[in-house]
């Protein structure tokens, strides 16, 4: 039997691990790969029992970049045809935060899927970059704006015209990850992590980052417009009156989504 491409995981109450699952090509994104994360993260996302996504790949990659053999000969049809950018955009509209775990490669698409993501738990030896430039592309999948968005201009040009890589260590103090670890604390921290989010009511953490996420391409006034409106409506919500009747009561509060 063929291995499955993309392994699920529920390592505690409230947080699934998606763990990408091909390592005889350093978890390359073949397009098999692609559609079955889109898959498993709309599920995710449609599950009231799913709190916080993790995604993962193994000790050697997170995810080295695309499929180049199923690409090598393709046509700008054929191209066209793969749909790539809507399976980005479906990764992307993930309703509950996403936490990527990245051990060594993190190349070209792999950099960009973490990019995407909400937060990054690198490893300080991971290995970051947009290679594409060095094979006659560019990224296609967000690097040429997110990496921009993230690091600044001249930083990321720097990166992008070359195809130079860039450490975990190097990518915390740039800016791109949230956090550098030892290799060996990668997984444990980025599950810890979403087990401290999925404590959280889901209903303010859905509204935090839809709002942060939407007043990034907003002006300052229309997000802060967006914010305050999405606070207003956190108050006809159980989980507010939990969590501030727990806090004058000085005792854990318990939300339950409502």
């Amino acid at each position: 039997m063929t291995a499955p491409v993309l392994l699920v995981e529920e390592p505690a109450p409230g947080v699934r691990l998606l763990r990408l699952n091909r390592p005889e090509a350093r978890n390359a994104l073949s397009m098999a790969l692609r559609r079955e994360l889109v898959r498993c993260i709309a599920q995710a996302s449609d599950d009231a029992a799913v709190r916080v996504v993790v995604i993962a790949g193994n000790e050697r990659a997170f995810a080295a970049g695309a499929d180049i053999k199923e690409m090598a000969n393709a046509s700008t049809v054929d191209m066209m045809a793969r749909g790539v950018l809507g399976l980005w955009r479906a990764t992307a509209s993930c309703t509950k935060p996403v936490i990527a775990a990245v051990r060594g490669y993190a190349l070209g698409g792999g950099c960009e899927l973490a990019l995407l993501c909400d937060m990054v738990i690198a490893s300080e030896t991971a290995r970051f970059g947009q290679p594409e430039i060095r094979i006659g592309i560019i990224p296609g999948g967000g690097g040429t704006q997110r990496l921009v968005a993230a690091i600044g201009k001249h930083r990321a040009m720097k990166y992008l015209l070359t195809g130079a890589m860039f450490s975990g260590r190097e990518a915390f103090e740039m800016g791109l990850a949230s956090e550098a670890v030892p290799d060996d604390q990668v997984d444990a921290r980025a599950v810890e992590l979403a087990c401290e989010i999925a404590a959280l009511s889901p209903l303010a953490v859905q509204q935090l980052k839809d709002v942060a996420l939407r007043g990034m391409d907003l002006p300052l006034d229309a997000g802060l417009a967006l914010e305050t409106k999405a606070l207003h409506l956190l108050f006809s919500t159980e989980d507010q009156k939990e969590g501030m009747a727990a806090f004058i009561e000085k005792r854990p509060p318990k939300f339950e989504g409502r």
